[in-house]
């Protein structure tokens, strides 16, 4: 075992904390609902975290204000999560607490909107804009080690889709490199209207709520998600779940296309489980990358039956929280821990007729049913793969 998942929050469309997100998996209720954001006049659906507007940040962080650091406010405030970091700075020390995040837009609204009232006589930007602390891709890492006063090795990682997952794996050789003795892995993806116009540009935006493995999917949606692990070194008699193994590559086939045969994503979950020492036998469950776009649903599947076979069961949780792009990966991880914690398989919400192309077994409305290993599934533009293994620790 790589890491123990000491402590974990997510938020999401689907609610703030873990207990929410589980009791929409299992009520089958989805956060997704038509687009009205920011006056982008899309005809598709988005999954929105409501009231991030009116969030407001601790005292003295004031200039870190923006949509993505509000989000990941909110997400620290749910399960605990604060009190676990603080907990754990105590136990080994500020400068021991690494810190990885995953986002591929960051505060990149609040430059948009800052060019909607631009002054264009002189063409500057509106004062208050503050481009270190609320705009850069490092924005939520540095928010959340100032808001804990922590000062171990931190880095956002920022690769498309895989962006949060990769963290997982950064994070796990940090604390094998000896540099850290717990660290904090993230995810954070707010809508913004960059995200927006380009996948309606690549014609990728669903009318419908999206609809993974469906014989009838025609896109995706576009989901916000904020979520924490805090990863401490796995231990004999720490009962939970554990980041068992992950699996990384990069086969560049296609700026937006994934290979069609799944070579880079098959390698990725191949080194994932030889790191895990498990056999595809042992997995229980995949939780899929699972876009609803025709391309890459079908060409995870070719990959995953490559790997672990036709009958595993596996599922897009996607229908539930749309795509968080960046947050993606640490958004199903905790679905998949939670899978394992629970003994729950998710099902893959808005499918009803699963594409004859997809022929592995393709989980539809959620059960009950005994998870101790479990892969999860994170592929990202260009060919940026990332597969994790969690497995339950006794």
């Amino acid at each position: 075992m790589l890491a123990h998942l000491s402590h974990m929050t997510l938020t999401s469309a689907l609610g703030r904390g873990c207990e929410a997100t589980l009791d929409a998996l299992r009520t089958r209720r989805s956060g997704l609902r038509r687009n009205d954001f920011a006056g982008a006049a899309y005809d598709t659906f988005t999954g929105v975290v409501d009231n991030l507007e009116g969030m407001a940040l601790p005292i003295g962080m004031e200039r870190f204000d923006c949509r993505s650091n509000r989000l990941v406010e909110l997400a620290l405030l749910q399960d605990g999560f604060a009190d676990a970091v603080l907990a754990a700075r105590e136990k080994v020390g500020a400068h021991r607490i690494a810190l990885y995040v995953g986002t591929s837009s960051a505060g990149i609204l609040e430059v948009e909107l800052g060019y909607r009232v631009r002054n264009e006589q002189v063409r500057a930007l509106p004062d208050g804009l503050r481009y270190r602390e609320a705009m850069n891709l490092f924005s939520p890492a540095a928010y959340v080690a100032e808001r804990f006063h922590i000062s171990g090795p931190s880095a956002v990682v920022s690769s498309a889709c895989s962006s949060s997952a990769k963290a997982f794996a950064a994070a796990a050789r940090a604390m094998a490199a000896g540099i850290c003795d717990a660290a904090i892995v993230g995810g954070v993806e707010t809508l913004c209207l960059t995200t927006l116009h380009g996948f309606a540009s690549l014609e990728l935006l669903s009318r419908r709520p999206c609809r993974p493995c469906d014989a009838q999917r025609d896109g995706i949606s576009l989901g916000e998600a904020a979520g924490f692990v805090l990863l401490t070194p796995a231990r004999e008699g720490d009962a939970g779940v554990a980041l068992a193994g992950y699996g990384e590559s990069s086969d560049a086939h296609h700026l937006s296309t994934p290979h069609p045969e799944g070579v880079g994503a098959a390698m990725a979950m191949r080194d994932a489980l030889s790191m895990a020492k498990l056999r595809a036998a042992e997995i229980d469950y995949v939780n899929l990358h699972g876009t609803a776009t025709r391309t890459n649903d079908v060409a995870e599947d070719a990959a995953i039956r490559s790997i672990v076979g036709d009958d595993v069961p596996r599922s897009s949780t996607k229908g539930w929280t749309g795509h968080a792009l960046g947050a993606a990966g640490l958004v199903e991880a905790v679905i998949t821990a939670l899978a394992i914690r629970e003994d729950f398989i998710p099902g893959t919400l808005h499918c009803v007729n699963v594409d004859p192309a997809i022929r592995g077994n393709v989980e539809l409305g959620g059960r009950d049913a005994p998870v101790r290993t479990a892969l999860s599934n994170s592929f990202g533009f260009g060919g940026s793969n990332c597969a994790l293994v969690f497995a339950e620790h006794r």
